[in-house]
């Protein structure tokens, strides 16, 4: 079946799943396989859940004729959903960076909202799966698109601007994550930069930290829309980012100064939009974070800042310097291992191990094999479970509680013993 006449079906209700635990009447099934399973297994599932239809590519699988056969599942969605992002004629902001994606994505989302009918990528689903499937969880009602596009490696970001074809992009910063992936920090560069090279051959604008020179330097020849230092400014952390638009202040409830780029970002683009400045504080001060992202929990007898979503050399940095800055009686930081470094994994670990160290915080912990063999005098933990065990015999109270690693070590468990 070709993309025209797969788009047909599709624009009847607008819906596409993948996953038969999370099905929805009317949906066209898409059976994607994995390392560990083939969706095409599942096709006839589908149906009886109440999906109209299901694409399939091995044709064993096509037993009656709602279900569809192609000759690759994963490309037919991505065709489907770059044939849909040309039909639907919005804007769509694409983007990507080292650090702070989704935060700032989020944030533009609740801005723009407060003016638009928007659809943003929900939650990380931001690769060769997940931007399919956001630009088609837009409909005919969505006014302004906002895609998240992650990548691990060269060329990626360029693929996944084929498929969403953005109108505006933004990228965050440029840092030391995935940089097993990419091959250094320039390869980062190189990597992140796909964004600006497909705005710029395609006549399209970008949006711009003026403070950050990499961005300056490798957008100045792509139309573009800059921050302005002189309507957004930076006042402090205490320990939420509070700041000044326009001389009017703004008290969000995101921790870090690193996270004033992200509101400063959401306020240019809100801004450009022309979202009023009242709309615009509004939709700050309202936004919360979740899903482990610096998030503020408050125990019975701990106050716990929970970034355990994800992990690299930059944002550890910036994580380990914010916390220095809170004022609190007693500080205690419990670092996981950071993935995807690499080479420069013993060297990159070893240095925040230092860093850690030097704050002379009352108490820091480092669990996983890579923080293992980095030399310290602090407790050192191989695995999760040594470091379980170690705390429910030494329970933390009283204290002001720093946790950040990467997704794999799932350091939020920790919280089920923190009163």
């Amino acid at each position: 079946m070709n993309t025209a006449a797969l788009y047909n079906l599709y624009n009847q209700h607008y819906l596409v799943d993948t996953d038969t635990r999370t099905i929805r009447k009317n949906t066209i099934f898409f059976a994607l396989k994995g390392d560990n399973f083939n969706g095409n297994t599942f096709a006839e599932q589908a149906l009886k859940l109440g999906a109209s239809y299901a694409v399939v590519d091995e044709k064993e699988f096509k037993t009656n004729d709602r279900i569809l056969l192609v000759a690759d599942v994963l490309e037919s969605l991505q065709k489907l959903a770059n044939f849909h992002r040309k039909q639907l004629n919005i804007p769509i902001i694409g983007l990507t960076g080292s650090n702070g994606k989704t935060t700032t994505k989020e944030l533009i989302n609740v801005v723009l909202s407060k003016k638009y009918t928007t659809v943003a990528t929900k939650g990380n689903l931001n690769n060769h799966i997940g931007v399919p499937l956001t630009l088609l969880s837009m409909n005919p009602k969505t006014e302004l698109g906002i895609v998240e596009m992650g990548a691990n490696h060269q060329k990626e970001i360029e693929f996944l601007c084929t498929i969403c074809e953005p109108d505006f992009g933004y990228i965050t910063n440029f840092g030391k994550a995935h940089l097993e992936g990419f091959g250094g920090v320039e390869g980062v560069i190189k990597g992140k930069s796909e964004l600006y090279t497909f705005l710029l051959a395609n006549h399209k604008t970008v949006f711009i930290n003026i403070d950050d020179p990499i961005q300056v330097e490798r957008a100045k020849e792509i139309n573009s829309v800059c921050f302005n230092p002189n309507d957004v400014q930076f006042i402090e952390v205490n320990p939420f980012v509070k700041l000044s638009y326009k001389n009017e202040s703004i008290q969000s409830n995101l921790i870090g100064n690193y996270n004033f780029t992200n509101i400063a970002a959401a306020i240019t683009i809100g801004a450009h939009f022309k979202v009023s400045e009242t709309a615009i504080k509004q939709a700050i001060e309202s936004y919360v974070p979740t899903n482990n992202r610096s998030q503020i929990i408050k125990t019975l007898h701990n106050t716990i800042i929970l970034d355990a979503y994800n992990a690299n050399p930059s944002s550890m940095k910036v994580a380990l310097e914010n916390f220095d800055t809170i004022k609190a009686a007693s500080k205690v930081v419990i670092l996981g291992d950071m993935f995807e470094v690499g080479k420069e994994s013993a060297p990159e670990h070893q240095a925040i191990t230092e860093l850690a160290t030097s704050f002379n915080f009352d108490q820091t912990y480092f669990v996983g094999e890579n923080f293992n063999i980095a030399k310290t005098d602090k407790p050192q933990f191989k695995t999760y479970q040594e470091l379980e065990d170690f705390l429910k015999k030494n329970p933390l109270k009283n204290h002001s509680i720093l946790i950040k690693g990467s997704r794999g070590m799932r350091l939020e468990r920790i919280l089920e013993f923190i009163s």
